[in-house]
Protein backbone atom coordinates (compact mmCIF):
# COMPACT_ATOMS: atom_id res chain seq x y z
CA UNK A 1 0.00 0.00 0.00
CA UNK A 2 2.76 2.52 0.87
CA UNK A 3 4.47 1.81 -2.22
CA UNK A 4 1.35 2.46 -4.47
CA UNK A 5 0.84 5.36 -2.73
CA UNK A 6 4.65 6.71 -3.21
CA UNK A 7 4.28 5.94 -6.89
CA UNK A 8 1.22 7.84 -6.89
CA UNK A 9 2.45 11.04 -5.58
CA UNK A 10 5.45 10.62 -8.03
CA UNK A 11 3.06 10.62 -10.68
CA UNK A 12 1.14 13.44 -9.44
CA UNK A 13 4.65 15.30 -8.77
CA UNK A 14 5.61 14.84 -12.26
CA UNK A 15 2.51 16.17 -13.84
CA UNK A 16 2.50 18.92 -11.87
CA UNK A 17 6.06 19.86 -12.95
CA UNK A 18 5.20 18.88 -16.90
CA UNK A 19 2.50 21.18 -16.41
CA UNK A 20 4.64 23.82 -15.41
CA UNK A 21 7.41 23.72 -17.93
CA UNK A 22 6.73 25.49 -21.14
CA UNK A 23 5.88 22.82 -23.86
CA UNK A 24 4.56 19.99 -21.38
CA UNK A 25 1.19 19.13 -20.92
CA UNK A 26 -1.53 21.40 -22.01
CA UNK A 27 0.95 24.39 -22.68
CA UNK A 28 2.10 21.66 -26.08
CA UNK A 29 -0.54 22.56 -27.68
CA UNK A 30 -1.19 25.93 -27.28
CA UNK A 31 2.51 26.90 -28.40
CA UNK A 32 1.94 24.35 -31.29
CA UNK A 33 -1.36 26.71 -32.33
CA UNK A 34 0.75 29.50 -32.10
CA UNK A 35 3.55 28.25 -33.89
CA UNK A 36 0.94 27.27 -36.56
CA UNK A 37 -0.28 30.75 -36.28
CA UNK A 38 3.10 32.64 -36.96
CA UNK A 39 4.24 30.40 -40.54
CA UNK A 40 0.76 31.06 -41.51
CA UNK A 41 1.01 34.57 -41.32
CA UNK A 42 4.58 34.44 -42.63
CA UNK A 43 3.03 32.35 -45.66
CA UNK A 44 0.69 35.21 -46.26
CA UNK A 45 3.40 37.60 -45.65
CA UNK A 46 5.57 36.01 -48.08
CA UNK A 47 2.52 35.60 -50.43
CA UNK A 48 1.94 39.25 -50.57
CA UNK A 49 5.35 40.38 -51.18
CA UNK A 50 5.14 38.05 -54.81
CA UNK A 51 5.45 40.20 -57.39
CA UNK A 52 2.93 41.09 -59.29
CA UNK A 53 2.23 42.19 -63.01
CA UNK A 54 1.86 45.79 -63.32
CA UNK A 55 2.23 46.13 -59.53
CA UNK A 56 -1.20 44.66 -59.09
CA UNK A 57 -2.75 44.04 -55.74
CA UNK A 58 -6.42 43.11 -56.71
CA UNK A 59 -7.56 39.94 -58.70
CA UNK A 60 -7.85 40.03 -62.22
CA UNK A 61 -11.41 39.71 -61.95
CA UNK A 62 -11.28 43.36 -59.96
CA UNK A 63 -9.05 45.17 -62.40
CA UNK A 64 -11.18 44.36 -65.35
CA UNK A 65 -13.49 46.15 -62.97
CA UNK A 66 -15.81 43.35 -61.73
CA UNK A 67 -19.41 42.56 -63.07
CA UNK A 68 -20.69 41.09 -65.88
CA UNK A 69 -18.02 42.74 -68.47
CA UNK A 70 -15.33 41.12 -65.98
CA UNK A 71 -17.21 37.25 -65.74
CA UNK A 72 -17.07 37.52 -69.63
CA UNK A 73 -13.65 37.99 -70.36
CA UNK A 74 -12.33 35.72 -67.53
CA UNK A 75 -15.33 33.04 -69.02
CA UNK A 76 -16.82 33.01 -65.35
CA UNK A 77 -20.40 31.92 -67.91
CA UNK A 78 -18.96 30.11 -70.84
CA UNK A 79 -21.69 30.17 -73.01
CA UNK A 80 -22.07 33.94 -72.90
CA UNK A 81 -18.47 34.52 -73.28
CA UNK A 82 -18.75 31.68 -75.94
CA UNK A 83 -21.84 33.68 -77.63
CA UNK A 84 -19.93 37.40 -77.52
CA UNK A 85 -17.24 36.26 -79.19
CA UNK A 86 -19.10 34.28 -81.95
CA UNK A 87 -21.23 37.54 -82.69
CA UNK A 88 -17.98 39.51 -83.04
CA UNK A 89 -16.74 37.39 -84.96
CA UNK A 90 -19.21 36.74 -87.33
CA UNK A 91 -20.03 40.58 -87.74
CA UNK A 92 -16.03 40.88 -88.69
CA UNK A 93 -16.49 38.27 -91.46
CA UNK A 94 -19.27 40.07 -92.46
CA UNK A 95 -17.67 43.50 -93.16
CA UNK A 96 -14.44 42.57 -93.68
CA UNK A 97 -14.62 38.92 -95.27
CA UNK A 98 -17.72 39.36 -97.31
CA UNK A 99 -17.24 42.86 -97.59
CA UNK A 100 -20.51 44.09 -96.57
CA UNK A 101 -20.83 47.97 -95.64
CA UNK A 102 -22.55 48.77 -92.27
CA UNK A 103 -25.92 50.90 -94.10
CA UNK A 104 -26.23 47.83 -96.42
CA UNK A 105 -26.24 44.98 -93.65
CA UNK A 106 -28.76 47.16 -91.19
CA UNK A 107 -30.82 47.51 -94.50
CA UNK A 108 -30.77 43.90 -95.89
CA UNK A 109 -32.12 42.77 -91.80
CA UNK A 110 -34.78 45.19 -91.49
CA UNK A 111 -35.92 43.90 -94.69
CA UNK A 112 -36.09 40.20 -93.95
CA UNK A 113 -37.37 40.86 -90.22
CA UNK A 114 -39.91 42.95 -91.61
CA UNK A 115 -40.60 40.83 -94.09
CA UNK A 116 -41.29 37.91 -92.25
CA UNK A 117 -43.45 39.57 -89.51
CA UNK A 118 -45.36 41.33 -92.05
CA UNK A 119 -46.06 37.90 -93.80
CA UNK A 120 -46.78 36.21 -90.42
CA UNK A 121 -49.20 38.30 -89.16
CA UNK A 122 -51.52 38.39 -92.38
CA UNK A 123 -51.15 34.61 -92.75
CA UNK A 124 -51.82 33.43 -89.39
CA UNK A 125 -55.41 33.14 -90.36
CA UNK A 126 -54.69 30.54 -92.87
CA UNK A 127 -51.91 28.57 -90.96
CA UNK A 128 -53.90 28.30 -88.17
CA UNK A 129 -51.30 29.83 -85.42
CA UNK A 130 -51.17 32.94 -83.42
CA UNK A 131 -49.87 36.52 -84.77
CA UNK A 132 -46.41 36.85 -83.72
CA UNK A 133 -46.25 39.26 -80.82
CA UNK A 134 -43.71 42.06 -81.81
CA UNK A 135 -42.55 43.69 -78.23
CA UNK A 136 -42.23 47.42 -77.50
CA UNK A 137 -39.01 48.22 -77.75
CA UNK A 138 -37.70 51.75 -76.10
CA UNK A 139 -34.71 53.00 -75.17
CA UNK A 140 -34.55 53.64 -71.28
CA UNK A 141 -33.13 56.68 -69.46
CA UNK A 142 -31.58 56.44 -66.90
CA UNK A 143 -28.73 53.33 -68.31
CA UNK A 144 -27.87 56.14 -70.90
CA UNK A 145 -27.55 58.81 -68.64
CA UNK A 146 -25.21 56.65 -66.69
CA UNK A 147 -23.22 55.77 -69.17
CA UNK A 148 -23.13 59.13 -71.05
CA UNK A 149 -21.94 60.41 -67.00
CA UNK A 150 -19.28 57.40 -67.45
CA UNK A 151 -18.30 58.33 -70.61
CA UNK A 152 -17.82 61.86 -69.55
CA UNK A 153 -15.47 61.19 -66.47
CA UNK A 154 -13.18 58.91 -68.57
CA UNK A 155 -12.57 61.79 -70.80
CA UNK A 156 -12.09 64.47 -68.54
CA UNK A 157 -9.57 62.31 -67.11
CA UNK A 158 -7.90 61.57 -70.42
CA UNK A 159 -7.37 65.27 -71.20
CA UNK A 160 -5.92 65.31 -67.56
CA UNK A 161 -3.38 62.76 -68.42
CA UNK A 162 -2.52 64.62 -71.13
CA UNK A 163 -2.72 67.81 -69.70
CA UNK A 164 -0.02 66.79 -67.22
CA UNK A 165 2.09 64.93 -69.71
CA UNK A 166 2.33 68.36 -71.94
CA UNK A 167 3.27 70.30 -69.11
CA UNK A 168 6.85 68.86 -69.30
CA UNK A 169 7.28 67.49 -65.17
CA UNK A 170 7.47 63.71 -66.34
CA UNK A 171 9.91 62.88 -69.07
CA UNK A 172 9.95 59.42 -68.88
CA UNK A 173 5.34 59.68 -68.76
CA UNK A 174 6.12 61.34 -71.94
CA UNK A 175 8.23 59.14 -73.58
CA UNK A 176 5.98 56.09 -72.58
CA UNK A 177 2.74 58.00 -74.34
CA UNK A 178 4.99 59.01 -77.38
CA UNK A 179 6.04 55.11 -78.27
CA UNK A 180 2.34 53.49 -77.51
CA UNK A 181 0.81 56.47 -79.74
CA UNK A 182 3.41 55.52 -82.50
CA UNK A 183 2.80 51.61 -82.01
CA UNK A 184 -0.62 53.06 -82.25
CA UNK A 185 -0.50 54.53 -85.68
CA UNK A 186 1.67 51.51 -86.91
CA UNK A 187 -1.51 49.37 -86.37
CA UNK A 188 -3.85 51.75 -87.98
CA UNK A 189 -1.38 51.48 -90.84
CA UNK A 190 -1.29 47.82 -90.47
CA UNK A 191 -5.54 47.16 -90.44
CA UNK A 192 -8.44 49.18 -90.43
CA UNK A 193 -10.63 50.06 -87.23
CA UNK A 194 -12.84 47.17 -87.25
CA UNK A 195 -10.35 44.68 -87.60
CA UNK A 196 -7.88 46.37 -84.40
CA UNK A 197 -11.76 46.45 -82.58
CA UNK A 198 -11.56 42.54 -83.17
CA UNK A 199 -7.94 42.06 -82.21
CA UNK A 200 -8.47 43.93 -78.95
CA UNK A 201 -11.54 41.83 -78.61
CA UNK A 202 -10.34 38.58 -78.77
CA UNK A 203 -6.95 39.84 -76.72
CA UNK A 204 -9.58 40.90 -74.22
CA UNK A 205 -11.28 36.97 -74.06
CA UNK A 206 -7.79 35.08 -73.99
CA UNK A 207 -4.98 36.99 -72.16
CA UNK A 208 -6.96 37.77 -68.61
CA UNK A 209 -7.98 33.90 -68.29
CA UNK A 210 -4.87 32.68 -69.62
CA UNK A 211 -2.83 34.92 -67.07
CA UNK A 212 -5.36 33.97 -64.42
CA UNK A 213 -4.83 30.66 -64.90
CA UNK A 214 -0.83 30.71 -65.31
CA UNK A 215 0.11 33.68 -63.29
CA UNK A 216 2.31 32.15 -60.66
CA UNK A 217 4.38 31.24 -63.64
CA UNK A 218 3.85 34.76 -65.98
CA UNK A 219 4.86 36.74 -62.75
CA UNK A 220 8.29 35.79 -62.16
CA UNK A 221 9.24 36.36 -65.84
CA UNK A 222 7.43 39.37 -65.72
CA UNK A 223 9.78 40.29 -63.09
CA UNK A 224 12.86 39.19 -64.35
CA UNK A 225 11.94 41.07 -67.64
CA UNK A 226 11.22 44.24 -65.84
CA UNK A 227 13.96 44.58 -63.91
CA UNK A 228 16.11 44.44 -67.43
CA UNK A 229 13.99 46.89 -68.80
CA UNK A 230 14.38 48.96 -66.02
CA UNK A 231 18.73 48.47 -65.99
CA UNK A 232 18.28 49.47 -70.16
CA UNK A 233 16.32 52.51 -69.06
CA UNK A 234 18.56 53.85 -66.04
CA UNK A 235 21.90 53.52 -69.24
CA UNK A 236 19.41 55.15 -71.49
CA UNK A 237 18.70 58.05 -68.70
CA UNK A 238 22.15 58.45 -67.56
CA UNK A 239 23.62 58.67 -71.64
CA UNK A 240 20.93 60.83 -73.31
CA UNK A 241 17.69 61.52 -70.87
CA UNK A 242 19.77 63.50 -68.30
CA UNK A 243 22.01 65.42 -70.57
CA UNK A 244 18.85 67.07 -72.07
CA UNK A 245 18.26 70.52 -70.74
CA UNK A 246 15.17 70.73 -68.59
CA UNK A 247 13.79 74.40 -67.05
CA UNK A 248 16.59 76.62 -68.38
CA UNK A 249 14.04 79.87 -67.51
CA UNK A 250 13.83 78.30 -63.70
CA UNK A 251 18.23 77.63 -64.14
CA UNK A 252 18.37 81.12 -64.82
CA UNK A 253 15.85 82.23 -61.63
CA UNK A 254 17.53 80.05 -59.45
CA UNK A 255 20.55 81.65 -60.22
CA UNK A 256 19.80 84.85 -60.30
Amino acid sequence: MADHEEAKGGESLLEKISGKIPGGGGGGSSSSDSDDNRVAEAAEAAKAKVYRLFGRERPVHQVLGGGKPADVFLWKNKKVSAGALGVVTVIWALFELAEYHLLTLAAHCLILALAILFLWSNAHTFIHKSPPRIPEVSIPEEPVLQFASALRLEINQAFAVLRDIASGKDLKKFLLVIAGLWLLSIAGNCCNFLTLFYIVFVLLHTVPVLYEKFEDKIDPFAERAMGELKKQYAVFDAKVLSKIPMGPLKGKKKAA
